[in-house]
């Protein structure tokens, strides 16, 4: 029997211990275009202390090929502390990618984003129904942070774990003089060898190295210290292709208390990464403290320091910038 509810997955199965924590979560207020729900963001980046914010189709800001958005970090942290009584209003960053989504059949736009320096990577979705494809494309912020040009010269497709409806590389993380980008789906009973792919700063592959199966969505991923890095590991209960009678996460951890009450998981889980592969530390998973049933699709995630985690949302229920302290 699948099962959606994580409060009737806990009431049915109790786990062993029950030590998974749980974080509540601070709302920031945006203002401007970032603000509306047809922002739709699918993922955040540090540029230095600048945090970039990426709209899956930035086509709908701006001319031509649209823009991203920035927030100073110095304006995030005083928000965070409450020294900033307004709300915050990222600037625009145009995006120069002239003809990019004209190129990629059924583009269904940019779902990733990470910084090496200067130099920027995004993945980006396209296809119809279960023919998707996932592709990996580079290029250079200016230094003043006004404009991102893509090389739409250099666009290496992504092979996809397995024909899944709407699913591909949507995280993405660099580790050394590597790219990583992780697939949507990697739960047990749907992908039995899940595997990060990995890229040069050139695009050109390197293969693939094991990823560990987690059940349900990975969304983003955010480095952390050392070679520690945290991914959204999120259930939506529509998705009931996804749902599972057997967790692992929540039999060794458990739930916390809200997520006995509420259908969705909403959880940050901490990985660490090798040549060799990519596997789950010991740390507990970050439920984070749900309030309702209207689940929140967290599509961005960045480390604020030392102090916790941002994260965004893509139109569902709205655009939320959220904050959340860690454990």
């Amino acid at each position: 029997l699948l099962i959606a509810l994580a409060g009737w997955y806990y009431s049915q199965n109790p786990p062993v211990t029950a030590s998974a924590t749980e974080q509540p979560v601070t709302v920031l207020e945006l203002a401007g275009p970032a603000a509306d729900r047809d922002a739709e963001f699918s993922g955040l980046a540090w540029h230095g202390e600048t945090l970039i914010l990426l709209p899956q189709y930035p086509e709908r800001f701006g001319d031509g090929d649209g823009a991203l958005f920035a927030l100073s970090k110095a304006d995030i942290l005083a928000a965070v502390d409450g020294t900033l009584q307004t709300p915050l209003e990222p600037v625009t960053v145009h995006l120069n990618a002239p003809g990019l989504k004209e190129s990629i059949p059924y583009f269904q736009g940019y779902e990733s984003i990470v910084f090496n320096g200067d130099q920027v990577f995004l993945t980006i979705e396209a296809g119809e129904g279960t023919d998707m494809h996932g592709y990996l494309v580079t290029g250079k912020i200016s230094a003043d942070e006004s404009e991102i040009t893509l090389s739409t010269n250099n666009v290496v497709e992504i092979p996809l774990a397995f024909p899944s409806d709407n699913h591909a590389d949507e995280a993405i993380l660099i580790e050394g003089d590597s790219v990583l980008t992780f697939f949507e789906i990697n739960g047990a009973d749907l992908n039995s060898a899940p595997a990060a792919h990995v890229f040069d700063f050139g695009l050109n592959p390197q293969g693939m190295i094991p990823f560990p199966n987690i059940e349900y969505r990975v969304t983003d991923a955010a480095a952390d210290s050392g070679n520690n890095f945290w991914v959204i590991n999120y259930f939506f209960p529509g998705d009931t292709d996804l749902a599972t009678n057997h967790d692992p996460l929540i039999e060794k951890y458990g739930v916390g208390p809200s997520h006995t009450q509420h259908p969705q998981i909403e959880r940050l889980v901490e990985m660490t990464y090798s040549p060799e592969g990519i596997t789950l530390t010991d740390t507990a998973p970050i439920q984070l403290e749900l309030e309702s049933d209207d689940a929140r699709n967290l599509e961005g995630l960045v480390l604020l320091d030392d102090k916790g985690f941002l994260l965004v949302t893509d139109k569902y229920p709205s655009t939320l910038f959220m904050f959340v302290e860690k454990p």
